[in-house]
C-alpha cells in the first residue's frame, strides 16, 4: 500500500454504474464449490494461505463472451463457531497485488477477534499480478522514472513534458494487452468482487479496503448496496477516485504532513539537517535548487521530491528519509532504486484504471494553469502533480460514465482516516464521506502517515474498526480520536 503510491506520483442524474437489465448475470447468486483451493504459487505463499482461480468476463455486459483470470486467496477462520462471513479485502494501487494481503494483514496485527469472525479474502485485480496481466511495454528508464512528472516551473515546462506523456499514453494503448484496456476500470473490479462473493457461496461480504481500496469499496457499495455486509474504508480516496482531484491532492498531502518530518529531524541534530523545523524546511527547498542544477547518482530535484513524499508515509520511514538527505547533503553514495517486472506490471495497471476511470483534461493550456496554481498554492509538489501525465492523452471513448457516490443504501460503511495523510488527503475522505451521507460514520485519527487499520498506533481508531467488523457497532456519530504516543 505505501509505496504503490509513491510510484503513482513517481511516477448524470443517477449516478450508480449499474449495468443494463440484460446484463443482470453481472450479480450471480451464491454458488458454492465454485473456487477449488491449494497451494499458492511460488512467491505469494504464507503459512495457511490458500488460493484458487476465477473465471470472469472480460465484459460484463457479455458474460458469455471472452474470459479472463482472478486470482483469489483465502485465509480461513479457524474457529467455525465464531465464523461469521467472509472479508474481502484490497491494499490499494490501482495496480497492488492483493492475493498475499490476507497473510500480511495477519502478521501485521489484525486482531485475533477479525480473523476468528471471517474468511479473510485476498485478490490480484484484473489487470494485475497473477491475474490476467497488462503491460505497456515500459522500458527500464519509463519504470524508474514512474508517473511523476517533472517538476513544472515554467508553461514551457508542461508543454516539454507532454510529448512524454503521449508517448506512454501510445504505448499502453498499442500494447498486446491493449484488449483489456476498454474493460479495466473500478467499476469491473467491483464487478469481479460481486463474482468472488458468489463463487464463494456467500449472500453478502464485508469489506476492508486501504487507500485506492477505499474507492474500490465505495464503488462496489454503490454498485451493490444490498451485497454489502460490514464496509471499513481507510485512509480514503475522494467520490472521484483517482480523478484529477484527486492527483492534484497528493501536493496538498504533502504540506499536511511535511511538518511531521521537519519536527522529527529538528529533534534529531545528529542527522544535521536543522534544529528548528523552519530550518529542515529550508533544507528541502535548497536541496531541490541543488539537484536541479546537479544531479546526485540520477537524483535530481523531482526524484528528490517523490522520495521524501513516499517516506512520509509512515513514522516509521523518517530516519530513512533523514539519512538519504544528509548523503544528498554531504555527498555520500544513495542506493538507486530497484526495477522489477512487478514494477511494469503495476505501472501499467495503474495507468489503465486511472485514465479509464473518468475524464481528464485534454489540452496542454489546462495543466499549464493548473500547475502556475498549485505551485504556489503547494510548493513542495504542486509543480508535479498538477502537470500533465499519459491520461491527457488516453482515448477520450468511454464504455460507461464513472461512478458517483451517494447515499443510497444501506448505512454500513465505516471510514477511518489520518488527519495528516500525504497520499489521501483529509480534504478528499471529508469529500467522500459528505457524498455517502448517513451510510457512512468517519473515525478520524490525530496523527500522520498513510494507513490506519490496522497499521497506526491510534487505539481509539483501531478498535473502532475491531467492533464494527466483529458486532456489527459504529460510533453513533462522527468520531475525533485525539493523539496518542507511538508504540
Amino acid at each position: 500500500m505505501r509505496r504503490s503510491l509513491s510510484l503513482a506520483l513517481t511516477a448524470a442524474a443517477l449516478a450508480v454504474t449499474a449495468l443494463p437489465p440484460a446484463a443482470s448475470a453481472t450479480t450471480p447468486t451464491p454458488t458454492p464449490g465454485a473456487l477449488r483451493w491449494g497451494p499458492c504459487p511460488d512467491g505469494a505463499s504464507a503459512p495457511r494461505l490458500e488460493c484458487s482461480t476465477l473465471e470472469v468476463p472480460l465484459d460484463h455486459r457479455d458474460p458469455d463472451g471472452r474470459q479472463i483470470e482472478i486470482a483469489v486467496s483465502r485465509l480461513a477462520s479457524e474457529k467455525p463457531s465464531q465464523r461469521r462471513g467472509v472479508l474481502l479485502t484490497n491494499p490499494g494501487g490501482p495496480g497492488g497485488p492483493g492475493l498475499t494481503y490476507p497473510a500480511v494483514l495477519a502478521a501485521s496485527g489484525l486482531p485475533q477477534e477479525v480473523l476468528d469472525s471471517y474468511d479473510v479474502i485476498g485478490f490480484d485485480p484484473r489487470g494485475v499480478g497473477r491475474s490476467t496481466p497488462l503491460t505497456c511495454d515500459l522500458t527500464e528508464d519509463q519504470q524508474r522514472r514512474g508517473n511523476f512528472p517533472p517538476y513544472a516551473y515554467t508553461a514551457a515546462d508542461v508543454a516539454r513534458e507532454a510529448g512524454y506523456a503521449r508517448k506512454i499514453a501510445e504505448q499502453c494503448t498499442s500494447s498486446r494487452t491493449a484488449w483489456m484496456l476498454p474493460h479495466t476500470t473500478t467499476a469491473d473490479t467491483a464487478r469481479d468482487m460481486d463474482r468472488i462473493r458468489a463463487a464463494l457461496g456467500e449472500a453478502k461480504l464485508s469489506y476492508l479496503g486501504a487507500s485506492y481500496g477505499s474507492y474500490l469499496g465505495a464503488v462496489h457499495a454503490t454498485m451493490f448496496p444490498r451485497r454489502g455486509d460490514r464496509i471499513v474504508l481507510d485512509s480514503n480516496l475522494g467520490p472521484g477516485g483517482y480523478d484529477v482531484t484527486a492527483m492534484r491532492l497528493f501536493a496538498r498531502g504533502m504540506e499536511d504532513r511535511f511538518p511531521d518530518f521537519a519536527e522529527f529531524a529538528a529533534g534529531h541534530p545528529e542527522y544535521g539537517l536543522g534544529t528548528t523545523p523552519q530550518q529542515v524546511t529550508d533544507l528541502f527547498h535548497e536541496l531541490v535548487q541543488r539537484l536541479d542544477t546537479e544531479p546526485v547518482q540520477d537524483v535530481d530535484g523531482t526524484g528528490f521530491r517523490g522520495y521524501t513524499f513516499e517516506q512520509l508515509y509512515a513514522d516509521g520511514s523518517m530516519p530513512r528519509l533523514a539519512e538519504f538527505w544528509q548523503a544528498l547533503d554531504t555527498g555520500a553514495p544513495l542506493p538507486l532504486p530497484e526495477v522489477t517486472g512487478a514494477t511494469e506490471n503495476l505501472l501499467a495497471s495503474r495507468f489503465a484504471v486511472v485514465c479509464g476511470d473518468s475524464r481528464w483534461p485534454g489540452t496542454i493550456r489546462e495543466y499549464q494553469r493548473n500547475v502556475a496554481v498549485d505551485r504556489l498554492k503547494y510548493p513542495m509538489l504542486g509543480g508535479s502533480t498538477a502537470s500533465v501525465n499519459p491520461c491527457a492523452f488516453w482515448p477520450r471513448e468511454r464504455t460507461e460514465p464513472p461512478v458517483r457516490i451517494t447515499g443510497r443504501g444501506p448505512s454500513n460503511v465505516l471510514m477511518v482516516q489520518n488527519e495528516r495523510d500525504p497520499g489521501t488527503p483529509l480534504a478528499g475522505a471529508r469529500a467522500l464521506r459528505r457524498a455517502f451521507g448517513e451510510r457512512a460514520t468517519m473515525v478520524t485519527a490525530d496523527q500522520g502517515g498513510h494507513g490506519v487499520y490496522p497499521y497506526g498506533s491510534n487505539t481509539c481508531a483501531a478498535d473502532a474498526a475491531t467492533t464494527f467488523l466483529t458486532t456489527g457497532e459504529r460510533p453513533p456519530q462522527d468520531l475525533a480520536c485525539a493523539a496518542q504516543p507511538a508504540n
